[in-house]
């Protein structure tokens, strides 16, 4: 007998834990979307998208241990968390050149976003007004997309290891709405080149050139009215071992958004141990 209580409540805990990250999918154009996502604890929650990478999909991006430390604060925080997948493991963003199949097909990610909005919005009423985005390398560049072409909807975002496409590769529409903007880039970034200069994935992916970052931060600090430069504070190296220190340059004003620059020194195409970078992301959100 003890032994069929305990096996039930076993299962029944795990019931309970995979119910927590749900998935559907929604009709775009003839294509099914899908996306998975964790409801907040109570109605009016901060709607996040988490947003993959090329190559990936939005399961990969939720296994990372960076971004288990924005889920582990999901409950107190009241966010409700979306992964949503891109078309054929890659987004439609602003690289005009880009051959992923995404690119090719003029997929509409615009309409698969703010159907996504709607479908949260009816059925867990999240809050409108706090709608965000947190994209890595080409998750970024979609994140960029999204205040670029629909910056109506979205609060603010921030891009992790991307820079904005260059004039010549960029063929978004732009709205030029002012809008706060997280940046976090390598120096040593050998697929998104911090100075600026061609994305590839390897002999057959090839995305176009890109800005550097320090033109992709003068665009969003431009169009948020700032002149001059940014303020610069040195981070704590909290991993001396890995070879990397990180800069922050920071715009901020009561009248304008907020546009800042993690510069990670010495830092690849990858998330750097010295600062918890969703976590940042977050108190960022919070902070505008």
């Amino acid at each position: 007998m003890k032994i069929t209580i305990i096996t039930v409540l076993l299962l029944l805990l795990g019931i309970s834990t995979q119910a927590q990250t749900l998935s559907d999918s929604l009709l775009i154009e003839d294509n099914y979307r899908s996306f998975y996502f964790i409801p907040a604890p109570k109605p009016k929650a901060s709607l996040v998208f988490v947003i993959h990478g090329s190559q990936g999909d939005g399961q990969v991006i939720r296994k990372s241990e960076a971004e288990k430390k924005l889920e582990g604060i999901a409950e107190t925080e009241n966010i409700f968390l979306v992964y949503p997948n891109g078309y054929k493991r890659y987004w439609n963003e602003c690289r005009k050149t880009a051959n992923s199949a995404a690119n090719m097909e003029n997929i509409n990610e615009e309409a698969f976003f703010g159907q996504m909005i709607d479908y949260f919005k009816m059925k867990y009423d999240i809050n409108e007004k706090k709608i965000f985005a947190i994209g890595t390398s080409g998750g970024g560049h979609m994140a960029y997309k999204l205040v670029l072409t629909m910056p109506e909807r979205f609060r603010a975002i921030t891009a992790f290891i991307a820079n904005l496409p260059d004039t010549n590769n960029l063929d978004c529409a732009e709205k030029r709405v002012k809008k706060p903007v997280m940046i976090v880039n390598g120096t040593a970034d050998e697929i998104n080149p911090y100075n600026g200069g061609e994305v590839k994935l390897g002999p057959k992916v090839n995305l176009g050139f890109v800005r550097s970052t320090d033109r992709t931060l003068q665009y969003w600090s431009s169009l948020a009215g700032y002149k001059g430069s940014p303020k610069m504070e040195s981070m704590p190296d909290r991993d001396p071992k890995d070879g990397k220190i990180v800069e922050k340059y920071t715009y901020k004003s009561k009248r304008k958004p907020e546009i800042t620059l993690f510069k990670v020194i010495g830092g690849k195409h990858d998330y750097p141990n010295d600062i918890d970078i969703y976590l940042e992301a977050w108190n960022f959100f919070k902070r505008n």
